[in-house]
């Protein structure tokens, strides 16, 4: 056990320095290049994703003896992979049992397992690839950098913060008063970090290892054991994820029911019966408002940590470079059809227009500018593909139907090219006004947008931010010349709890948030009640337990 953690003691420290230093820093590479991950690597994991195809996943959990799950992929492909079967009961029971063991153990033992897992799952992230590609619906470079590298760098990030926040707990210390004259009190004090018990990690479809990693190794790290509980249409990538958490506990001597899988089939799931079983003592989720809430209210006395979703807003009051933004925000509106909590929905334009380094810009003429980017960018089948994806749910499809009607069409959707068999769709852009509240202020996910008309400036930024304060949002983004504007919104925004990106015009999108630096929802409104990561979302997953008595003399 010792031997995992002084294997990635170099990584661990890096981690924890990033984590405090809060500038770049990965410890996994997002390149999939076999100049790093070995040259046969992508066959290598193209075929092992092939081999699990049309079988039942082999793990080695308690089971009821049954089977479960069927995903197909929203590129067509039937995965036809089942998976054991087992009742809350069975899991709790098992995840109980084995944390005996496991919250004994040292921080340094289980965080050396943690890094190792993590480690592992790296060195397959080609494998992870194919499996997060056939059951998100994200093309194959999304899915190799979102459902791989940065993944492990969310869980890395996690593991990081427990460890920092553990440490913070002197394993024993001597404890003297003085006593005037007399001699002084001595006692010898041995602090114990203590689990909480069992947690349960609840997955979603569209990015099923990113959202899953922080609090399934926040969790496993300070000693709970943990039920994985995937999204019905996502299981494959977090089932190799137990299967091999399960190896590496198994080979540092622990039992691997520390780590367990809660597979279910959509029309017989067991979520609910998990979130309100009396042996779960955490529970980590993230999805819809929906069930976010019902989550909420039903777990009573657990701990509870929420992502659930919000409407992501921009607004633009000028810019020095209209085409810089046009194709900035067209491309933040069509990754992957819109299904990333982080993508923006509504766009805040004054209905009198914008100065612009290309002169006035009418509202019509903002939109266009969007609009002609969003062309320029989707124009060629096979880039479009790679942008977008696939559609992960077919109720996406009815809701870009349902919408059409909300609004002036300033672009319309339409399946992609060449995806034959696959559920695509470009993005849907509509054009309303600021009074027409009940068509944009509902989240609407997948790639549908508003431009929405405001009476200025200040008008824009007040809708954007009362929509995060009162509805949510993970997101927000501003364009503007003026630093009198832009000090308006950070203060609007921050007080609404949403990150601001500001003039962004390059390679880097008010979609994307960086493990070790950008913090992924506040917790401060609406869209979660946590952050990941911060010291706040590891720390109360332990307690400490303290044994005194006098100093021998």
């Amino acid at each position: 056990m010792a031997g995992f953690f002084d294997r990635h003691k170099d990584t661990l420290d890096k981690a924890v320095a990033a984590i405090r230093a809060r500038g770049f820093w990965s410890a996994y590479p997002e390149m999939p290049s076999g100049k790093i991950y070995g040259e046969t690597a992508k066959a290598d994991g193209e075929a092992a994703f092939q081999a699990l195809i049309g079988k039942p996943f082999d793990l080695d959990q308690p089971t009821t003896g049954g089977r479960v799950g069927h995903e197909v992929s929203p590129y067509g492909l039937d995965l036809a992979i089942s998976y054991p079967q087992a009742t809350p009961d069975m899991l709790v029971e098992a995840g109980t049992s084995a944390m005996a063991g496991w919250g004994a153990a040292t921080p340094e033992e289980r965080v050396g397992v943690c890094l190792e897992i993590l480690a592992r799952i790296n060195a397959q992230s080609f494998l992870f690839a194919n499996a997060v590609m056939h059951t998100s619906g994200q093309a194959f470079m999304m899915a190799f950098q979102a459902g791989g590298p940065h993944a492990q760098d969310r869980g890395l990030e996690a593991v990081a913060y427990a460890f920092d926040e553990m440490h913070r707990v002197p394993a024993t210390v001597r404890w003297e008063k003085p006593q005037g004259p007399k001699d002084p009190i001595v006692l010898d004090k041995r602090f114990r970090i203590i689990p909480r018990g069992v947690a349960l990690t609840i997955g979603c479809a569209t990015f099923p290892t990113w959202n899953t990693y922080p609090g399934l190794f926040a969790s496993l790290a300070t000693g709970n054991a943990v039920i994985v509980k995937p999204h019905p249409g996502a299981i494959l990538p977090l089932a190799l994820t137990v299967r091999i958490g399960r190896e590496v506990l198994a080979e540092a001597g622990f039992d691997p029911n520390v780590l367990l899988l809660a597979a279910d089939d959509a029309d017989a799931p067991i979520t609910k019966e998990l979130v309100t079983h009396p042996g779960v003592a955490i529970v980590d989720f993230t999805g819809s408002p929906a069930f976010g809430q019902w989550v909420r209210e039903n777990a009573r006395d657990k701990l509870v940590y929420t992502e659930e979703a919000g409407v992501n807003s921009i607004v633009v009051t000028g810019t020095d470079s209209l085409k810089g933004m046009a194709g900035n925000i067209a491309f933040s509106l069509s990754l992957y059809s819109g299904q990333m909590c982080t993508a923006p929905q509504n766009v805040y334009v004054p209905r009198d227009g914008i100065e612009t380094d290309e002169g006035h810009k009418s509202f019509d003429e903002v939109a266009e500018a969007i609009k002609i980017a969003m062309d320029k960018l989707l124009g060629d089948p096979q880039r479009a593909a790679g942008v977008l994806g696939a559609v992960q749910n077919p109720a996406t499809m009815e809701r870009i139907a349902t919408c059409r009607t909300l609004g002036r069409v300033v672009r319309d959707s339409a399946a992609v090219e060449g995806m034959d068999g696959a559920r695509s769709a470009t993005p849907l852009m509509l054009a309303v006004d600021a009074k027409d509240e009940a068509a944009y202020l509902e989240e609407r996910f997948g790639p549908i947008s508003f431009v929405i008309a405001t009476d200025g400036v200040e008008d824009a930024i007040a809708r954007a931010a009362t929509s995060a304060k009162t509805r949510g949002a993970i997101t927000a983004a501003l364009y503007a010349t003026d630093e009198a504007v832009i000090d308006k919104a950070a203060d609007a925004f921050a007080e609404a709890g949403v990150g601001l990106s500001v003039n962004l015009t390059g390679g880097v999108f008010v979609n994307q948030n960086a493990a070790f630096s950008d913090y992924h929802v506040t917790g401060a409104n609406p869209a979660g009640n946590a952050c990941l990561c911060d010291s706040a979302f590891v720390a109360n997953r332990f307690r400490v337990a303290t044994v005194r008595r006098p100093a021998a003399a």
